[in-house]
């Protein structure tokens, strides 16, 4: 194994059997300690040992997420699905999904709605879909040329808002107070997109996009629906909460430093008070500041200036 800053492993005679995969890790962590690893996986071979495995390196699991096709219906298991995200979630490993539509038997607009909405219930750090590049999917009984032309413009806008715009941290709390499901959100952010040229129709690719320029398109479309929704009031809590968390992402991922303009107290921001907006808005003071992201011996850190 020859050593390389990140590792790709898609290899399904690695990664189906457990006994090839704790003996790739274990060759990984001694000839790459300092090396990332990135796994495309089934969530069937992340028992319990495995994860503990890749709890040692530093690693991102992209899970299949999808079900199977039987006597002409399509299956998928929440449970199962659930319980192997709660394991990843206590050992803190880093991981997404993968997500498919349209490719099996029996499945439907409504059933990819509802695996969309269950897949982002469960705090992935993404959800990607591999077939907006290499295409698949026939129009069937149950699903329409419409309907996959429909369902790739929703994984197109949540591929950009909330994979490459990077808003796991935040995003199931600033939906809440809109009161609609994920899929509906990302149905309209598919709509806004179109409408301002930069979605799937258009040849817009996020995957292509500086992290600041897809923030710049969630906090307008943000905006757009806290007024639609009659919940202007709280935008401003919103706003903080993504710029900030938006300028520490981008001090990790690129080592940009920036200054940001807040209303409200950096660590009540990054709190767990915060993801209940509403609660937010009615107990916490503003104060305006503005607070210097940068990189300190443990990670991006910040100060006021």
């Amino acid at each position: 194994m020859e050593q390389f800053n990140e590792t790709f492993l898609n290899d399904s005679k690695i990664t189906s059997h457990k006994g090839n995969l704790l003996k790739y890790i274990r060759d990984f962590s001694k000839k790459n300690p300092d090396g990332f690893l990135n796994l495309t996986v089934k969530a069937d071979v992340l028992d319990l040992d495995v994860c503990s495995s890749l709890s040692q390196i530093y690693c991102s699991l992209n899970i299949e997420f999808s079900g199977e096709s039987k006597n002409g219906s399509y299956l998928f298991d929440k449970k199962f699905f659930s319980k192997r995200a709660q394991t990843l979630n206590n050992i803190a490993l880093v991981f997404g999904f993968d997500m498919d539509f349209a490719l099996k038997g029996g499945d439907s607009v409504k059933l990819f709605r509802d695996r969309l909405d269950f897949a982002l219930s469960l705090y992935p750090n993404h959800v990607y879909f591999p077939q907006l590049v290499s295409g698949g999917g026939a129009p069937t009984a149950t699903f329409s040329t419409q309907d996959i032309r429909k369902c790739s413009e929703i994984a197109n806008a949540v591929e950009t808002f909330y994979s490459y715009g990077r808003s796991v941290t935040w995003f199931l709390a600033v939906l809440k107070p809109l009161k609609m499901p994920p899929s509906k959100f990302f149905q309209d952010f598919s709509e806004w997109q179109e409408i301002n040229n930069c979605g799937l129709k258009t040849g817009w690719k996020p995957s292509e996009a500086k992290h600041s320029e897809i923030e710049r398109m969630q906090l307008e479309f943000l905006k757009f629906k806290y007024e639609e929704k009659g919940r202007a009031e709280l935008f401003e809590v919103v706003s903080n909460i993504v710029r900030l968390n938006g300028a520490l992402s981008r001090c990790y991922g690129e080592g940009e430093e920036s200054v940001v303009e807040l209303s409200y107290n950096p660590d009540e921001l990054l709190g767990y008070g915060a993801m209940e907006i509403q609660k937010f808005f009615e107990n916490s003071i503003q104060e305006n500041s503005h607070v210097k992201i940068f990189m300190g011996d443990e990670g991006p850190d910040y100060k006021y200036c």
